[in-house]
């Protein structure tokens, strides 16, 4: 087995706390896709099909600890403000028709 990044680790411990792949990008300061990205990769590596999966066999193999503290790497982007959520996704817009 491929050994995990650090970026990776944090991706995977911050899943196993249940945070989804929106907030793990906002407490690393990374996209949503580099983390769902990351998590993909380890999933790759440790042999699994989806982040739970990926989660219990890394709490098993010991890559991760349930009472293990979050990254001491600096986040390259500030977290959003306390309260604030994430933004709605909007739906594609009909195209307005033109028939006349």
């Amino acid at each position: 087995m491929k050994p995990l990044t650090f970026r990776e680790r944090d991706c995977l411990l911050w899943a196993s706390r249940g945070k989804t792949s929106w907030e793990i990008g906002c407490i690393l300061g990374i996209a949503e896709r580099t983390v769902n990205f990351h998590i993909g990769n380890i999933c790759c590596k440790l042999g699994v099909r989806n982040r739970q999966a990926a989660i219990t066999m890394a709490l098993e193999w010991g890559l991760i600890s349930a009472g293990q503290p979050g990254s001491s790497a600096p986040a390259r982007n500030p977290a959003p403000a306390p309260g604030r959520k994430r933004p709605a996704r909007q739906s594609p817009q009909p195209r307005a028709s033109h028939a006349h």
